[in-house]
């Protein structure tokens, strides 16, 4: 990773390998439709009301702050993304679910996450929402509810490597979360949802229970 030079405007960008296939072909196949504008490197702590040099000086230090070039790896960039609102929105739309722990039977329990938005009419009610499933082993997660309209899914997870490869992304109204047979310990994991419209998540830790067997003295035991 490097950093721009913010004295001048800069536009740094990496292709992906579809990308550069596209741009190969020419013909005008390469045809950017969408993008994201997100303020990843910008540190909103540094404002500073106390300026000795007054208003003007408040926020002389984000200004000053290098910009980071562009990344190839999606799951560490683009974290905060800005989102468009109507123009005389005063309150920041939130990401919001009944309970932010669930903890579920081996095997046999289930359970509903039905997420709203808050401070925003309708908010997220054309798109839905993005649950991630940080963990598939843990438990399975399906959308009972499908958005009206669906919209490419472009959150990515932030966890690791070895998470990466177990974790599962669905979308819409309304998830379902059922439990996996756990048969040695307890697993956790978590579940992450994204507002597609509005921007905001919240995070729910999930939490299945080992399984337990009732047994009979003399009698052996089967799966």
């Amino acid at each position: 990773m490097g950093y721009l030079n913010n004295a001048s405007i800069t536009v740094d960008a990496i292709l992906t390998k579809k990308g550069r296939e596209l741009l190969a072909r020419g013909q005008n196949e390469f045809n950017i439709t969408q993008f994201a504008l997100g303020d990843d490197e910008v540190d909103y702590s540094l404002w500073n009301p106390n300026h000795p040099l007054g208003s003007a000086y408040y926020g002389i230090a984000i200004e000053n702050l290098p910009i980071v070039e562009a990344l190839p790896d999606e799951s560490q960039t683009m974290k905060y993304k800005l989102v468009t609102l109507p123009k005389n929105t005063v309150r920041i739309p939130v990401v919001k679910v009944g309970q932010t722990a669930i903890t579920l039977t081996s095997l046999s329990g289930i359970a509903s996450i039905i997420p709203y938005t808050a401070n925003f009419t309708n908010g997220n009610s054309r798109f839905g929402y993005t649950a991630i499933l940080s963990d598939s082993s843990v438990a399975t997660i399906e959308a009972t509810k499908a958005a009206p309209q669906v919209a490419g899914n472009t959150i990515p997870a932030y966890i690791d490597s070895n998470e990466a490869a177990q974790s599962v992304a669905v979308t819409g109204l309304e998830f379902r979360i059922t439990a996996k047979a756990q048969p040695l310990s307890a697993k956790q994991a978590t579940i992450t949802i994204y507002g597609n419209e509005t921007g905001g998540s919240v995070v729910i830790n999930l939490t299945v229970n080992k399984q337990t067997l009732n047994t009979t003295p003399g009698v052996a035991s089967t799966l």
